[in-house]
């Protein structure tokens, strides 16, 4: 389908982030007859305000400064061919309470793919995965959970965060009320809901699912693959010390970055620098705090069954929540 003289995606994979969403994307990358725009991720369509605010601003409304028309979203599209399926993938699609609309007003034949993961272990990802991203600084994730109230007020929230919104956990497993949505808008037959541990356990499978529901050719080899693997952040101050370098922030910085570039040569940099410093920054993730997993699992039992039934599937069995009180 075409708007204001550019292709509108025919498929959404609208997430959640940490549930093989980027393994999804990629492989379906590799199949001819679909085409997958990069960035992997534009959003476009879960911008609330995109607009910039002063250094050091960041209200829980934020939404980051990028600016976005609707052309230059088209654009992203517009090397796929007149043949092939085209499709984005942006995790903030399914706990955006506007994406669904703004998809269905200029796409609402469009198939929606979402991706499901048993709610502790999903959220204790995405709160490493927020570390490393700099959007998240606390790093006891059990602070970082108690720290939503504040947030929600627009304080505590982290000076780099790009997307404060995403600094709300809890608001992430609202699983049946972010799938309804989408049903209230497209058809059943529009959209698919896949369990994150299907995906794991065989994604050849699950990706073949999918392409049946895209009406593309089964019968093609993919390469299994595991993409963005939850790791810890070492340090912090570290990794901002790493960012703030990267980026320039600073005059000193751009002179040190400008020193460090004109004295080293990119080999050595990729093959000793580069790693030194990841190993300095990122570590193994930290150690699973059993007792506040249990809390959280019988705080979202209900929100458990709630998706169970709403996709006729035992997914307290699944996700071991039928032995929480046991």
């Amino acid at each position: 389908m075409a708007a204001n003289g550019g292709r509108v995606p025919d498929f959404f994979i609208v997430g959640h982030a940490k549930c093989g969403t980027t393994a999804l994307h990629r492989m379906l990358r590799e199949h001819p007859q679909i085409f997958m725009c990069e960035p992997k991720e534009p959003w476009y369509f879960a911008r609330e305000n995109p607009h910039p605010q002063t250094s050091g601003e960041r209200s829980i409304e934020y939404t980051g400064t990028k600016f976005e028309t609707l052309e230059q979203y088209l654009a992203l599209f517009a090397a796929a061919r007149p043949d092939q399926r085209v499709g984005e993938a942006s995790s903030s699609y399914l706990w955006s309470k506007s994406a669904p609309a703004r998809i269905a007003q200029v796409r609402p034949d469009a198939r929606i793919v979402a991706i499901f993961r048993e709610p502790a272990s999903f959220l204790r990802s995405l709160h490493l995965q927020h570390l490393s991203s700099h959007d998240e600084s606390e790093k006891d994730f059990r602070k970082a959970i108690e720290l939503e109230a504040e947030r929600r007020q627009s304080r505590s929230i982290p000076k780099h965060a790009n997307w404060p919104q995403v600094l709300i956990y809890t608001d992430r497993v609202r699983y049946a009320e972010q799938l309804e949505r989408y049903r209230a808008l497209f058809g059943a037959d529009q959209i698919l809901a896949l369990i994150y541990d299907d995906f794991r356990a065989d994604n050849l499978a699950t990706i073949r699912r999918v392409l049946r529901f895209l009406e593309v050719e089964e019968d093609f080899e993919f390469k299994q693959l595991e993409a963005n693997p939850t790791v810890g952040v070492r340090s912090v101050r570290l990794d901002h010390f790493r960012r703030s370098l990267r980026a320039g922030e600073t005059p000193v910085l751009r002179l040190a970055r400008g020193a460090g570039k004109a004295l080293t040569t990119q080999p050595a940099r990729e093959s000793l620098y580069y790693p030194l410093l990841r190993r300095g920054v990122f570590s193994q993730p930290p150690p699973v705090d059993e007792r506040f997993m249990l809390e959280l699992r019988r705080r979202f039992r209900g929100e458990v069954v709630a998706l169970g039934e709403y996709l006729q599937r035992d997914l307290v069995s699944l996700w071991g929540y039928d032995a929480l009180d046991s």
